[in-house]
């Protein structure tokens, strides 16, 4: 048997064993599932915000960003989650004592259901997306170590992605990822010497890199380059993710302190992951783009550092998957079913609900996955429906108190809707990724219909605690 694929086996073996044993210790009701009991200590929650964010759209969306565009415009792009880290760092302790399950719960504290609704429905069609393309990341994995077709490759990782989030929920999440964690930053640390060895060293990279790659921009226009930057940096802004790490820490400064091992970790995984794939343009000058780093693990560098990067690249894309399937079935069944029946469900029923909904969820992910092109153009595609729906609007609740709830309704359906008009109507004019279009305009609705309506809200404080 291929010996890249025994690792990786072992690895998702290790993984699943992981959500077992928390399946059967750990997760007694939803609050368990959902949150692991509130209780994670700093170590893990700083694992899980890193391993959350470094997923297939870094080992595989940045990397391919990185082989057409070089080194240069990658700083540019992939430093909006860093920056973005830094915003979260002042409103990380904040959200803690709020103890929120999902993001459309906290809108719903001051405006009202309406909001709740339509958040919910965003971020469910953005999570799926963001799920599908670890999918895809993942069968990049099985192509290239067994020659698995990247269809049947897909659908292994998404039973193994269901399997992992059905098992544990966030305490099987969150551990996986602090292990990951460390895997990813031991992997990539050890890589980059072997990697840089067989390029020539920098010196090498200077001589070799085609001249576009040695750019400041790497041949794109700025408004190319701020469309790449602005998606992730308002993912992190406003990630459910993050915030429902936050609300699982054990205390609020616990989760105000894991926001700055996030970045410093983000800093070294990115900075790592941009030379692992620049020496990729040397090494492989005609690969898929998507494949830069998993080509480099395989051919690159000996074998024993090979397997490391693959395992790590590997823990990138499960911990990633598994985290935002869970979060998209907790908006389901917190925002959606909870709130929209009268009836009181018993913690079991919950439970129930959550797990039947991760594996809907994961199949449509799935599905979704075989209609882009590419990593990077869902990836985009995700971040955008989020940050310029959800990130505006769930700013404005927390910062800004003029907001009133038509302003933000109707800057989470202007977000959105120009999303789906830029990306799939109108089929990208101008190359321009779809943030530059969907964000002002869901700007300037949330600023204007604001301004325009009666400042009606259903509760001005954010720390009062609505049962669910």
């Amino acid at each position: 048997m291929n010996t890249y694929l025994v690792a990786v086996i072992i690895y998702l073996a290790l993984m699943a064993l992981i959500g077992v044993y928390f399946g059967k210790k750990s997760v007694k009701n939803s609050d368990d599932f959902m949150v692991a009991g509130r209780s994670l200590p700093l170590f893990v929650v700083m694992g899980t915000l890193l391993a959350t964010f470094v997923g297939s759209g870094t080992v595989v969306g940045g990397a391919s960003f990185i082989y057409q565009y070089g080194p240069f415009a990658a700083i540019f792009n992939l430093s909006g989650g860093i920056v973005g880290a830094i915003v979260l760092y002042f409103i990380a302790g904040k959200i803690r004592k709020v103890e929120i399950y999902t993001v459309p719960e906290l809108l719903e504290r001051k405006f009202g259901k309406a909001a709740l609704f339509i958040s919910s429905i965003i971020i469910i069609f953005a999570f799926v997306g963001i799920t599908a393309y670890q999918f895809t990341g993942g069968a990049y994995v099985l192509q290239l170590t067994t020659g698995i077709p990247l269809e049947a490759g897909a659908i292994i990782m998404c039973v193994l992605v269901i399997f992992l989030t059905v098992s544990g929920g966030l305490f099987s999440v969150a551990y996986s990822d602090a292990l990951s964690a460390v895997l990813i930053i031991l992997g990539f640390i050890i890589g980059v010497p072997f990697a840089l060895n067989a390029a020539g060293g920098f010196e090498g990279l200077a001589i070799s890199l085609p001249e576009i790659n040695k750019t400041w921009n790497g041949g794109l226009s700025f408004p190319q380059l701020l469309g790449f930057f602005l998606p992730l940096f308002l993912l992190v802004l406003g990630d459910q993710n993050m915030y429902q790490r936050f609300s699982a820490a054990k205390d609020p400064k616990v989760a105000q302190n894991s926001t700055i091992g996030f970045f410093v970790g983000s800093i070294f995984v990115i900075g790592l992951t941009i030379i692992l794939a620049t020496t990729s343009i040397v090494l492989f000058p005609n690969i898929a783009p998507d494949t830069a780093i998993l080509s480099l693990a395989i051919e690159g560098v000996p074998l024993v550092v090979g397997l490391l990067m693959l395992c790590a690249a590997v823990a990138f894309i499960i911990t990633t998957a598994t985290s935002y399937l869970l979060s998209a079935s907790g908006n389901i069944v917190r925002d959606l079913i909870q709130r929209s029946s009268k009836k009181t469900f018993s913690e079991g029923k919950l439970l129930w609900y959550n797990r039947v909904i991760v594996i809907i969820l994961g199949v449509l992910a799935y599905v979704l996955g075989q209609f882009f092109p590419s990593v990077l153009a869902i990836q985009m595609y995700s971040y955008t429906m989020y940050g310029a729906s959800i990130t505006p609007a769930l700013l404005a609740t927390v910062l800004w108190k003029r907001a009133t709830k038509a302003g933000i309704v109707s800057s989470m359906v202007v977000g959105g809707a120009s999303t789906m008009l830029w990306e799939l109507g109108l089929d990208r004019p101008l190359d321009w990724n779809s943030v530059l279009f969907a964000l002002p305009l869901s700007v300037l609705a949330l600023i204007i219909v604001s301004l325009l309506t009666k400042n009606k809200t259903v509760s001005s404080d954010l720390t009062t605690n609505h049962a669910g």
